[in-house]
């Protein structure tokens, strides 16, 4: 399952390096329009859960997984003959849309098998080996980037993708059992959109889950342009960027421990509350200061991300626990509007870092506050009618 997820992460961090070189390639006009390479393949991430979602659920888990890996090679070689800005983004949302299948099919092989703080903490050890991939992600992509050229990234995504396909085909069981497929239509994706609506803590937990990772996303879209272009650290880059996925990996590995004893909900409220508190600590020390020292910026960043840490699984796990007899579709359904909602705030927040990382701190408290109010109304009591 990590190697699945991997692949994803894979393909959006080996990138980060070369994304100016890539910019000059295919002509685009501002770093803004850069950040476009990373965010479109989230965009494609957030759809094809609605086709995959429902189709593992129709043919099985593992079918769908290998059509997604054969969508994922066919647009990476879009990519990699693109000479616009374009078909660079048709290829990277084609290259998410692939994606989604082993992303998506993964929590639902997950759900078969486990639910509660146990899924959790399944979900916790599975992304600890995934964030193995942007520790060297980057830095495989400079490698990459300075033997042979940017098209080379994309070859080695091919190659990897090619080789998990086959150590999935040979490793992992089918969990769907023939018995429990349901037939793949049009309406059982409304009906199921009807019923993850309907569940206010899946609802709740989903709203909360896309503003976290819309502000997440403008740390990845950004960080190139931070490191490199702000503060001048171009050989630094993939180094700094591991050394923050650190902070993130360390997280998730202490929440495999920490979500059975105190449970999911403890874990998510303190962990945003503690999100809030750093991004607004920056925002209040340095909105006259448009350059802190990169030792006190990357000491937020590393608060910042270990608070997301405990934040990621422990939401999508929060958002499917009512809804595990429709795991498929609900996960698709959760997927598409968590990104959904990342994508546009990830790319709105992303067009004010320009010379300054106060834009991105302050998307941060904005994004937590609203968070903060999600996570209370999914709390709060319901009112108990009083003739009952």
């Amino acid at each position: 399952m990590a190697a699945l997820m991997s692949v994803t992460a894979l393909s959006i961090d080996a990138l980060l390096p070369a994304l100016d070189v890539i910019g000059i390639a295919i002509h685009t006009d501002t770093p803004a329009d850069n950040q476009l390479l990373i965010t479109m393949i989230f965009l494609g991430l957030g759809v094809g859960p609605l086709v995959f979602g429902p189709l593992s659920d129709a043919i099985g888990r593992k079918p769908s997984v290998y059509m997604g890996f054969a969508l994922f090679i066919g647009a990476s070689f879009i990519c990699i003959y693109s000479e616009s800005l374009l078909w660079m983004v048709i290829g990277r949302i084609l290259q998410g849309v692939g994606l989604s299948a082993p992303r998506t099919v993964c929590i639902a092989i997950i759900r078969d098998l486990f639910s509660g703080d146990y899924m959790a903490r399944i979900m916790s050890f599975v992304t600890v080996v995934f964030l193995l991939i942007p520790i060297v992600a980057p830095a495989m992509g400079k490698f990459v980037l300075d033997v042979y050229n940017w098209q080379g990234i994309f070859y080695v995504q091919i190659v990897i993708s090619l080789v998990v396909a086959l150590w999935f085909w040979w490793r992992q069981r089918e969990t769907l059992l023939p018995e429990k497929r349901i037939p793949f239509s049009t309406d059982r994706i409304m009906r199921g959109f009807s019923e993850t609506l309907r569940h206010k803590q899946t609802m709740g937990y989903t709203l909360i889950s896309g503003f976290i990772v819309g502000s997440f996303l403008v740390y990845l879209s950004t960080s190139q342009q931070i490191f490199e272009n702000i503060y001048d650290l171009e050989n630094e880059f993939p180094y700094i960027f591991a050394g923050l996925a650190i902070a993130i990996g360390l997280a998730i590995f202490l929440n495999a421990s920490f979500v059975v004893r105190f449970g999911m909900k403890r874990m998510v409220s303190t962990s945003i509350y503690g999100f809030f508190a750093v991004s607004i600590l920056y925002v209040l020390l340095f909105s006259l200061n448009t350059h802190p020292p990169i030792a006190i910026l990357l000491a937020f960043f590393s608060l910042q991300f270990f608070c997301i840490g405990f934040l990621f699984g422990n939401l999508r796990a929060l958002a499917m626990e009512p809804l595990g007899h429709i795991a498929g579709i609900a996960a698709a359904i959760t997927g598409l509007i968590s990104t959904l909602m990342a994508v546009p705030i990830s790319t709105f927040i992303g067009r004010f870092v320009i010379d300054s990382t106060l834009p991105l701190f302050i998307g941060f408290s904005v994004c937590s506050l609203i968070s903060i109010g999600i996570l209370w109304w999914v709390n709060r009591p319901e009112k108990v009618n009083a003739e009952a």
